[in-house]
This record gives structure tokens, C-alpha cells and sequence, in this order.
């Protein structure tokens, strides 16, 4: 669904499920001349959290060494940026409900 809502956006989806030792990134995509790692969090309530609250600091800093781990076997030539973004997917209403945060975090 995360998928397929940034397709409809304009991205073009590279991999979906990227695993290495570090993490497993749910979607990366081309958007313009970024590269954009995509973490989605789905939630049928919000009584545990928003599910944006779910990517804290240890598990951004797994997301960056798995990008990494993606940088170092592909050429950067096609991207000028770099971004991490957060898709949350609320369920529990007729209708899924989709938050795309671009820029939700940052190296450094």
C-alpha cells in the first residue's frame, strides 16, 4: 500500500524489503534527483503511540548503516540527495488512512 501510494506520487520504487545486517529498509525509492529510504509504521489505534513514534533514535541509526550498506552497492551518481522519510498507515476506519513525512530524519 506504502508502495504503491508513492508510485502514484511520482516515485519510482528501486527495492521493497532491503535487508542487511543492520536493519531492513521497507521501501526505497527515486524521487527527482533524491534517494528516499522509506520506513512504514501502520497502527490500527493510537494507544501505544503514533506509529511515527515507533522510529526513535536506535532504530534511525539501524535505517542509516542499512543505507549505507545500499550506498556502498550503487552508484551515487544518480542521486544528489539523500533523505529518510516515515509513511504512517492508519487503519481501524473504512478507509486506510496514509502520512507521508518527507525529511522525517537526518544523518548527524
Amino acid at each position: 500500500m506504502a508502495a504503491d501510494h508513492l508510485a502514484a506520487s511520482g516515485y519510482t520504487i528501486l527495492e521493497t524489503n532491503y535487508t542487511t545486517r543492520f536493519a531492513e529498509i521497507d521501501i526505497i525509492a527515486a524521487f527527482e534527483d533524491w534517494l528516499v529510504f522509506v520506513e512504514v509504521k501502520a497502527r490500527k489505534n493510537v494507544r501505544k503511540g503514533l506509529p511515527k513514534e515507533a522510529v526513535n533514535a536506535v532504530k534511525q541509526h539501524k535505517i542509516m548503516q542499512a543505507a549505507q550498506q545500499f550506498l556502498k552497492t550503487r552508484s551515487s551518481a544518480d542521486w544528489r540527495h539523500v533523505r529518510f522519510d516515515v509513511m504512517e498507515i492508519y487503519f481501524g476506519t473504512d478507509e486506510p488512512r496514509i502520512n507521508h513525512i518527507p525529511h522525517a530524519f537526518h544523518i548527524g
